[in-house]
């Protein structure tokens, strides 16, 4: 009979709750392990992809609980932002309540799948509780003068009426809800993460983390090595800031490249008699995507400024030119260009009639200005640059950045790609920044006595195009903390990001009323053993975290210097070759799966179709195949329970069978296979293959109440080993025959499997023996067998003779321990 999937699960999903196995003690003598997944947004929906996170995380934490452990799996909700605050106005209600109905729901749904979760430490992002903390930590940054407000242009979703993060535009539309965003003057708060910027490329203290998302992170902050040059206005003593990689052609500097967004060109289109073809030309460069602009396929395009600078070097007379390709968020957003030795300048002075200069010649053959074709950008020897002609342009580079900072023109300087983190947005449903703006005292932290600021209920959310807090007068105007004045309280509320930026630490003390968390209980389960989530959140999420993780170090709350010691990137699930999705049609819905099939079917599919960090393609026929793998199981441990309990309290010692001896190495192979893909390789699909091939190999015994003391314990052993195995990815029914095998203890507590790897070597050894791919016959031989002996046996076997007639042999491979394969050719 199929196993009752249904009324098991419920069972144990009951037994674990209420003896509380999941509930991580604060401290304990044993070992700690902190196994975290990366929190949901309630959607109310529990999807497929998050039972294939989830299922990971789990089998690690059943895993280091049967090793020792003491093991902390929390869980909680990401539950500000705008999707929330999107779904309630579509569902004509409040963000409060449609979140906290979507957490109910998938709590209900988390406790289906059997995740052993520690929900006495559950967060929720938006609940006072928490974000609390969030507002605390704002203030403890802004003290230590990581806080900052400046005017600014801004990526800005008209459809979601807020501000957006550079990372969180793709091709230049909102990550969220994937409309146009266009570029706004705004005035925004930001985090100083740029003070971070040289700790957060170092990743020597973490212990495994994947190159890619390392490469990621270190090419978004982008460190560059060179000089802050000042050129001057003409006429007038403003500076003009570049920063270069390449002093060596400073000589060579024709004209200077601004963006729209520059200060001086704001200055400049501000005033009354501006160029209407450069308002033209700045407003449409301005909205468009900065990925595009920075592209090397976009069309470099420009206009003159009217306007010059001043080379402090050489007194040379620079034109200033507004173009589409330079970026105000990279070095000082003033960039020198050197057509002659620069490409990208090459093409826009080719195209514009503006002068060139050489001034790094190619020692192999000497550069001349009219048969250039394109810009000269090895190394070599520098000219027309006064004191420093005849020497290496690798040299000159060290040597003229020595004369700037001589002669007090500038800096030998560092510079980076990233960009301090814009934290503001123009939504109600996210964590109110603690401010006061008061006429008198300027901006005014709200005292911590006054924390949480609570965000008003009666908001005119989805009736209004403005920020929904400045529906609420009531809520926005209050008292000055400092002088009594009437103030105003700040609108903006706090990017999601940083809600997730340090929730990790939460978990270790939740329930705190004082303080964020203990910093002892920090210090205890910090940093996060195992971390694991997507890789899209390389960049955002996971260097954020990074950043708080190490001011909170500074702070004293925390001691070590990564949040995450290592980190999983898990795939995605997929279905017909593509990403699952609603508008495509080709989602499965996990409950509908569980309710059939079982919770125990569906985590045993997604961990054995694919490698953790490979996507997972949904099939059908791979979820049967699973369903009949535990049926199988099932049907063998509940068929032989008696036998199999009678074997457990037996000796393995006496007279044995070469088809038990054979079982006997399988058992031990299998068990040592597991250990090395579960605790080693985290390869858990070949884990689960092990199990397979184990339950093969016993279901090969055909009658095993015949075998006597000695066979029967080992065949007792084997099947015995077959619940330990399957644990960390089918528990309930794994738990379940564990407990019909007579044991007393719950399987978390009874430790690993076991091998002996006495055991793991074998007398002989079964070949298979394959003609052009296909199989024709099988041979046992002695474990060292010579391999000519054994290609010469190969060949004997009749079946093989038989399929060799008519052919002629080209070549006998032996692949050592498993088969022959011979290649033939018609004669």
């Amino acid at each position: 009979m199929e196993y009752p999937f249904g009324a098991i699960e419920r069972k144990w999903q009951q037994t674990w709750r209420e003896r509380r196995i999941f509930n991580a003690p604060q401290k304990s003598d044993k070992p700690k392990y902190y196994v975290l997944s990366m929190f949901p947004y309630p959607s109310g929906v529990l999807h497929i992809g998050h039972a294939s996170n989830y299922s990971i995380g789990d089998a690690i934490t059943r895993l280091k609980l049967m090793e020792g452990y003491s093991v902390l799996q929390p869980m909680g909700y990401d539950s500000f932002g705008m999707p929330a605050e999107n779904y309630a106005i579509l569902h004509n209600s409040h963000p409060r309540l449609t979140t906290e109905e979507n957490i109910a729901a998938m709590r209900e749904q988390f406790d289906g799948m059997g995740f052993g979760l520690d929900w006495e430490r559950e967060v929720s992002t938006c609940r006072p509780e928490y974000y609390r903390w969030g507002q605390y930590i704002f203030k403890r940054m802004y003290e230590k003068g990581l806080v900052y407000r400046k005017k600014s242009f801004q990526n800005w979703c008209e459809d979601c009426q807020t501000v957006l993060a550079n990372e969180q535009v793709e091709e230049g539309t909102c990550w969220r809800c994937h409309g146009a965003v266009e570029q706004k003057e705004l005035e925004q708060w930001y985090f100083k993460i740029t003070d971070y910027a040289e700790e957060l490329l170092d990743f020597s203290k973490v212990i495994d983390w994947p190159e890619r998302v390392m490469t990621m992170q270190k090419n978004w902050i982008n460190k560059s090595e060179g000089a802050k040059i000042d050129f001057v206005l003409e006429n007038q003593d403003t500076k003009v800031p570049i920063f270069t990689t390449r002093p060596d052609t400073i000589f060579g500097v024709t004209f200077m490249a601004l963006p729209p967004e520059h200060p001086l060109v704001q200055q400049w289109l501000a005033e009354p008699n501006a160029d209407a073809a450069l308002k033209d030309f700045c407003h449409k460069v301005i909205n468009a995507d900065k990925m595009l602009r920075s592209s090397a396929e976009t069309v470099k395009e420009g206009v003159f400024s009217g306007k010059y600078c001043i080379n402090p070097l050489n007194g040379d007379r620079v034109q200033i030119w507004i173009t589409n390709y330079v970026l105000m968020d990279y070095g000082t957003g003033a960039v020198m260009a050197v057509p002659a030795h620069d490409q990208r300048d090459f093409d826009f002075a080719k195209k514009y009639d503006i002068p060139m200069k050489i001034v790094i010649q190619n020692p192999a053959k000497s550069l001349v200005l009219s048969e250039m074709q394109e810009a000269y950008t090895e190394p070599g020897i520098i000219v027309n640059s006064g004191k420093f002609d005849g020497m290496d342009s690798e040299a000159a580079k060290a040597a003229i950045t020595a004369w700037v900072a001589e002669n007090n023109w500038g800096e030998q300087t560092l510079t980076y790609r990233l960009r301090d983190w814009g934290i503001s947005r123009q939504r109600y449903w996210g964590n109110p920044i603690p401010v006061i703006h008061c006429p008198k005292c300027g901006v005014v932290l709200v005292p911590d006595k006054d924390l949480p600021v609570k965000l008003p209920d009666n908001v005119q959310v989805g009736r209004t195009t403005s920020n929904p807090l400045l529906s609420v007068p009531e809520w926005l105007n209050v008292k000055c903390p400092q002088c009594g004045a009437d103030a105003r309280r700040e609108t903006d509320t706090m990017d999601t990001f940083v809600d997730s930026s340090w929730y990790f630490a939460r978990y270790a003390d939740p329930k705190n009323t004082a303080q964020p968390f203990d910093p002892q209980l920090a210090k205890y389960w910090l940093p996060v053993d195992q971390y694991i989530g997507g890789i899209e959140h390389a960049v955002m999420h996971l260097m954020y975290a990074r950043f708080v993780h190490k001011f909170m170090r500074d702070m004293g709350w925390v001691d070590s210097d990564e949040p995450f010691a290592r980190l999983l990137t898990q795939g995605m699930v997929t279905k017909d070759g593509a990403k699952m999705s609603k508008s495509k049609g080709n989602t499965v819905d996990p409950q509908y799966i569980i309710d059939r099939f079982g919770a125990d079917t569906l985590r045993v599919f997604l961990m054995f179709a694919s490698p953790p960090e490979k996507d997972v393609e949904w099939s059908d026929d791979g979820l049967m195949g699973s369903f009949r793998f535990l049926n199988r199981v099932w049907r063998l441990i509940d068929t032989h329970q008696e036998l199999i309990r009678k074997g457990l309290e037996t000796t393995s010692d006496g007279d044995l069978s070469a088809e038990i001896a054979d079982l006997r190495y399988h058992t031990h192979f299998a068990i040592s296979r597991w250990h090395d893909d579960c605790l080693h390789r985290m390869q858990y699909n070949t884990a689960i293959a092990a199990t397979m091939e184990l339950l093969n190999a016993i279901i090969a015994i055909k009658a095993p109440e015949k075998l006597n003391e000695a066979e029967l314990a080992i065949y007792a052993f084997a099947c015995a080993a077959l619940p330990k195995m399957l644990y960390p990815f089918a528990p309930h029914i794994a738990e379940e025959l564990w407990q019909v095998l007579g044991a007393a203890k719950l399987l978390h507590d009874c430790g690993l499997p076991k091998f002996d790897k006495q055991y793991l070597c074998r007398d002989s050894v079964t070949y298979v023996v394959q003609i052009n791919g296909k199989l024709r016959g099988k041979l046992e031989v002695p474990a060292d067998i010579d391999h000519e002996e054994l290609k010469a046996l190969a060949l004997e076997v009749e079946n093989v003779k038989r399929s060799l007639e008519g052919f002629s042999i080209k070549k006998v491979i032996v692949v050592p321990g498993k088969m022959v394969s011979i290649a033939v050719a018609s004669s």
